[in-house]
Order: C-alpha cells, then structure tokens, then sequence
C-alpha cells in the first residue's frame, strides 16, 4: 500500500455504471427497429431478439466471475489515506470515458433493424440486464463477506474501465458502512426517522 494513499472507485458501482444506459438505449433501439418491417419481418426479428437477449443477459451475468472472485478473495484492507469516491462521480467516469462505445453501440442496433428489427436493441437492453444482475451478484457477495470492494481509480482510466480487467491487480475492501452506496452499487437508502 502506498503511503500517500489512492482513490478508490466501489468495484460493484463501476460494473453498475453501464447497466441503464445500454438498457434504454436497447429499449429505445428495438422500438425504433420495430416501426419498420426489415428483411425477416417483425416476428422473426422479435424472436431472434428475445433469444439475443437472454443470451446477452446470461454471458455479461456470468463473464468474468472467477477473476472478480480471485481479486475479491486478496483484497487487502484499505488505509486510512485512502479516498473513497463517491457513487455519483463514479457512475459519471464511467459514462463519459465509454459515451462514444454507447452511441456506436446504439447506432450498430439501429442499423441492425433494417435486417432484423428490434433484434439490435434487445441484445443492447440485454447486456444492460446482466450489467444488473452482475452487480446484484457482487453486492450478495460483499453482504456475505461484510466488507465492500474497491479498486483503484488510475487502473480504469484510458478507456479500461473494467473493474476486472488485466490492468486491475488488487481489489482494496472497507466495512460494510463505507461510502456512499449500498452492497451491489445501488443509491444508499438512508436511514428511517424513528
């Protein structure tokens, strides 16, 4: 650990971060692609979608998880010169360093209607699903642990904002109260007036 300390951005935040942009920009894509009748028809194309869609949302659901499970296992505890970014700064890092790979996304499922409508945009609002269910996945596993992961934010700078990518050699943990998001990335609700 260095002396100074890092910045550090909640791992489950940052795979959280793509989950509703590729979503409504999938549902947007697949209801633009269904005004028009494309090359297979409405039908077939709303099948292939919905067959892409499931298959989206398992691979992202389940991609990676022995190297998340790995970095999370050695997570080394943070120090106390350590900044935790908050969850808000975070989600916009995200989204502004990966805005050119969501528009040509979004753009490919577009283009994709004239052959197969809304089949594009499924496959998007798909991947955004298992974004979801990946996060939800990591938040059960820091409730289990009861600490919450962390990696350094100059790992996901320069277009690798991948929370497990090869750039990515050590989570850093805190307890369970730490930051401003709740286990699995979501918006800390905040406690009930008694």
């Amino acid at each position: 650990m260095t002396r100074g300390g890092q910045g550090l951005a909640r791992v489950a935040v940052v795979v959280r971060a793509g989950a509703a942009p590729l979503w409504w920009l999938g549902v947007l894509a697949a209801g633009i692609g269904l005004l028009t009748p494309g090359l297979t028809g409405r039908r077939i194309g709303v099948l292939a979608g919905a067959a892409l869609f499931l298959l989206a949302t398992a691979a992202v659901a389940r991609g990676r998880r022995k190297r998340y499970a790995a970095l999370a296992a050695a997570a080394s505890r943070a120090g106390k010169h350590d900044v935790l970014q908050d969850r808000a700064v975070t989600v916009r890092n995200w989204r502004r360093g990966n805005r050119w790979w969501l528009l040509l996304a979004f753009l490919a499922a577009l283009g994709s209607a004239v052959v197969t409508p809304a089949a594009g945009g499924m496959l998007l609002a798909g991947c955004g699903a298992g974004l979801l269910l990946k996060s939800a996945w990591l938040g059960r596993r820091e409730q289990a642990d009861e600490a919450l992961l962390w990696v350094r934010v100059d790992w996901l700078r320069g277009g690798a904002a991948h929370p497990a990518g090869k750039q990515v050699r050590a989570y850093r943990s805190t307890g369970i109260a730490a930051g401003d998001a709740a286990p699995g990335g979501a918006r800390r609700k905040s406690p009930a007036l008694v």
